[in-house]
């Protein structure tokens, strides 16, 4: 007798590896490689949370009502279309699921997030990689991969791991390149660092466009990581299609009621914004100076290259700095090998990530 058998593909796949979390031996643990928000969550995101246990034994809304009129006052948006997940990833997870199939092809950047390309493969879709240009999305590399089995093309705006962007136009450039029926996903999870004039997140193609939708993560600057909670900004029908799909209770009760606290708190969104970008121009004014190449991010975090060099290779410099308590992403997964991409942290972790380098790198 034979054993149930996953169908053909699923066994191909390499399961996603996320940041390291721990490094043995070391006194102190400096955690760089996840990108989690360098000040945490929000006061009012914790004590929202702390109050939502005595309601465990309840089922949360199932709609996210709530949390749904919520993110659409702060963000100027239409409640009605936006999908709330267990993080971003769902929502990408169910885009797939809903409009990829078997023998179908997804189009993503040639170093962007790897889920994308994991979630076409559970469907028995083929991911293509456009080559990009100076670790930016390149558009008409994107289009150019496209044919009659594309069902949706996916792009991370602000970028993760590259940490570039491309502004508003190229969105649009990009959408009026498509056919009506390929669905574009703007992945926007580090939308809240952006502030140059030229970007949007996505939500006006959404408004504009039948087959646009938005993803954005409370992740990253809210500081809500450990909830899992996102959500997606899509035209009606699409929004119908998620509703569908989705599980009845995907978003948790301690989730909504810390999600609610967190946009309530725009004033930590700001401080956590302003830190962060400071962090990291310092940080970049520092791996300069010891002549290290780095690409220019709008992140929190920045992918740093590194030589060939034994002893100095980003192999080598991953172990030294994990050997000392900073742990760091490696980025072979990325086709970025020689890179190492670090978040941007507290002032301590960062001051000690750039002691560590200077060690090794003491520059000019």
């Amino acid at each position: 007798m034979t054993t149930p058998q996953p169908r053909p593909g699923i066994l191909d796949i390499k399961p996603y590896v996320p940041g390291a979390s721990s490094a043995p031996g070391a006194a102190r643990i400096f955690k760089l490689s996840s990108n989690e928000s360098a000040l945490g969550a929000s006061p009012k995101a914790i004590s929202a949370y702390n109050d939502a246990a005595g309601d465990l034994f309840s089922y949360p809304d199932g709609g996210s009502t709530s949390l749904r009129d919520k993110i659409a006052e702060v963000y100027g948006l239409d409640a009605s279309r936006i999908v709330c997940g267990a993080g971003s990833d769902e929502i990408l997870q169910l885009l797939t699921k809903a409009y990829v199939g078997e023998g179908d092809n997804i189009i993503q950047s040639d170093h962007g997030f790897l889920v994308y390309a994991l979630a076409a493969k559970s469907c028995g879709a083929e991911p293509r990689f456009a080559k990009e240009t100076n670790l930016t999305t390149d558009i008409d590399a994107m289009l150019a991969l496209v044919d009659d089995r594309t069902r949706i093309m996916f792009v991370a705006n602000p970028n993760n791991p590259t940490g570039s962007y491309i502004p508003e136009t190229e969105l649009l450039r990009l959408r009026q390149g498509l056919r009506d029926d390929v669905l574009l996903v703007i992945d926007a999870a580090y939308a809240e660092f952006m502030e140059q004039p030229d970007y949007n997140g996505g939500e006006r193609l959404v408004a504009r466009f039948d087959n646009v939708v938005m993803t954005r993560t409370f992740s990253k600057i809210y500081g809500l990581a450990a909830l899992r909670l996102g959500w997606g900004y899509c035209p009606p029908a699409v929004a119908d299609v998620l509703n569908r799909i989705r599980g009845p209770f995907n978003v948790t009760l301690p989730a909504q009621a810390a999600g609610l606290a967190a946009l309530d708190d725009q004033d930590f969104v700001a401080r956590n914004r302003a830190f962060t970008c400071e962090q990291r121009d310092w940080m970049a004014g520092r791996l300069a100076a010891m002549g290290l190449e780095f690409a220019p991010s709008f992140g929190n975090f920045i992918l740093v290259k590194f030589p060939s060099t034994a002893g100095l290779n980003a192999k080598d410099i991953q172990a030294f700095l994990g050997s000392e308590g900073v742990i760091v992403r490696e980025m072979g997964a990325y086709k970025l090998g020689d890179y190492l991409r670090v978040s941007i942290g507290d002032k301590d972790a960062n001051r000690k990530f750039i002691e560590l380098l200077a060690r090794k790198f003491p520059g000019s």
